[in-house]
């Protein structure tokens, strides 16, 4: 039977759950402490409108989907699991290192699964990528960097760093299978005392280096992956049509009685089987539910990408 699956928090990222759910056939119930809000989307979606403190007891639910402001995830992450449910936190399953380990603790100790909303590592593009990059196409991987730009979205409790990064850092502790040694941050607020504008400088202990970039007063969306490899480079463009989306440049370079050269190559656009990435994320949460196979996002890495936002966030007065 396919597990029944109800959301907590029918908020922007709670309704793309419902709508994902529903299509596969998974959901059960939606709550949110508006109860009107929940009741639109009961009657919309045709299933059960429930009062969150009462959704945690409930048999007739396998697991909860939590989407609510993150101030809340880890308190409530851990009163799913402990009522014997698997969960899946939506990113960032927490503010601070400490409340996510208790959470992802919590879910080890009752054998609950516990996955993280690291929605672009389910990205076919992503994952083809990654396949170049294992397969060794690309070399040796020595550099990534990541642009996340645009305009909003605006919070009261996360900056630009820790609303818009944690996608990218989960892609690129994906690519480099390790956590960085050395984690350096700048920011700046414009609005008020949370950075409009974030960087993050990496250092990993195999020599690789990675920066990252994030803008929530940018006047132009940017969503771009870069992996510069010794054979190789190439760049998930999700801005892009499929048919651009991932692209590879084989650009030379070399060294000719002692002065630098190099050929530049135009891109070669690698085919990508489109599939919406939530789709894939949540197809992924009812494997895991059903085998009680481990999630690819895993809490252990939410609990990493936490420690790196927190190495990198810069406090403005």
């Amino acid at each position: 039977m396919t597990p029944r699956i109800a959301v907590l928090g029918c908020g922007y990222w709670g309704s793309n759950h419902i709508r994902t759910l529903k299509a596969l056939g998974a959901l059960h119930a939606v709550s949110d402490a508006n109860r009107a809000r929940a009741e639109g989307f009961a009657s919309e979606q045709d299933c059960l409108a429930i009062e969150p403190d009462a959704l945690f007891a409930r048999k007739d639910i396998d697991a909860i989907i939590i989407a609510l402001p993150p101030q809340y995830h880890a308190d409530t992450a851990i009163r799913v699991v402990e009522n014997g449910k698997d969960v899946l936190v939506e990113k960032p399953i927490a503010l601070t290192v400490a409340d996510a380990e208790r959470s992802v603790r919590a879910a080890e100790k009752h054998g609950r699964i516990f996955m993280t909303g690291h929605v672009l590592r389910f990205h076919p593009a992503f994952e083809k990528m990654k396949e170049l990059i294992d397969n060794g196409e690309l070399g040796d991987v020595k550099y990534i960097h990541s642009h996340r730009l645009g305009l909003g979205k605006f919070h009261t409790e996360n900056d630009a760093l820790w609303d818009l990064a944690p996608h990218d850092l989960s892609m690129i502790l994906a690519i480099t299978g390790t956590a960085p040694i050395e984690v350096r941050g700048e920011g700046a607020a414009l609005l008020d005392h949370l950075s409009d504008f974030a960087h993050l400088h990496m250092r990993f202990p195999n020599g690789l280096r990675s920066h990252l970039f994030t803008s929530r007063l940018n006047p132009y969306r940017e969503r771009r992956l870069t992996v510069v490899g010794t054979k190789a480079m190439a760049v998930f463009d999700d801005v892009e049509p499929w048919e651009r989306k991932l692209a590879v440049y084989r650009h030379a370079v070399w060294q000719d009685s002692g002065q630098w050269a190099f050929t530049a190559n135009e891109p070669a656009y690698v085919h990508v089987k489109q599939g919406m990435p939530l789709t894939r994320e949540l197809e992924h949460f009812l494997h895991c539910i059903e085998t009680r196979a481990a999630p690819r996002t895993s809490g252990e890495e939410a609990i990493a990408v936490l420690r790196i936002l927190t190495a990198g966030a810069v406090i403005h007065d």
